[in-house]
């Protein structure tokens, strides 16, 4: 099992350093800055459905579920979470991170009830959220629902280059509803033409401090894979 240490970031909250491969869970810039950023004000603050149902690639520390969370009940919003996670972090680190002194939400028990939600289960968290926490290889995983809303947060392209290929796009566009959107920290080219071919459009956004550029892709309409011939 590779060794997971907290460090602290710009804007006074945790991530998660992985010394043996030089990654970081969230951007050292700022933990919480960086996913309201990506996820919340680029993904879920941008489409206005209600109920909506979320798909996110990489649980890690909870900190996107805990945002969406916080969003829900600030906003009345139903959301149903789902949540994919190979390498769960383990109870002890999670205890430490400060997210819940970080976060301006007077219910902060939350943030542990998130974690304590048993893997493969769905469970009301709160009045208007509730989490399923998926343990499992996001290749090998069939999707029975369809998505509102994806948040892409698997490790760096040069660290799990298997999960930012146009197969894995296509796995997600599938299980996407008309008009579900994506988003994620990585702005790539091979990225933003994965996606492309994968039947998205993409658009390249501002970044959050220390990024120049993210991604948001939308579903416009269902993509016939089998026919890619021009029109005459």
């Amino acid at each position: 099992m590779l060794k997971r240490e907290i460090k602290l970031t710009e804007d006074g909250s945790h991530t998660i350093f992985i010394p043996e491969l030089n990654e970081h869970y969230h951007s050292t810039h700022g933990a919480i800055q960086e996913a309201i950023h990506v996820y919340i004000n680029t993904g879920l603050r941008f489409t206005d459905k209600n109920p909506i149902r979320i798909l996110e690639i990489g649980f890690g520390t909870g900190l996107n579920a805990y945002l969406s969370l916080v969003e829900a009940e600030t906003n009345k919003r139903l959301i149903e979470y789902h949540s994919i996670e190979r390498y769960p972090v383990e109870e002890d680190q999670l205890k430490v991170l400060n997210y819940p002194q970080q976060i301006d939400f007077k219910n902060t028990g939350l943030f542990n009830k998130l974690h304590e939600v048993k893997w493969n289960q769905m469970c009301k968290v709160s009045d208007n959220f509730s989490l399923k926490k998926i343990e499992g290889d996001l290749k090998k995983i069939n999707f029975k629902d369809k998505y509102d809303l994806i948040y892409f947060d698997a490790f760096a392209p040069d660290i799990q280059p298997e999960l930012w290929s146009e197969e894995i796009f296509r796995k997600l566009y599938a299980c996407s509803n008309t008009g579900a959107i994506l988003v994620t920290y990585c702005s790539k080219g091979s990225v933003k033409r994965a996606l492309r071919s994968s039947g998205f459009e993409v658009k390249r956004l501002a970044g959050p401090p220390g990024k120049h550029h993210i991604l948001r892709a939308t579903k416009i309409e269902d993509f016939n894979f089998d026919d890619q011939s021009e029109e005459i």
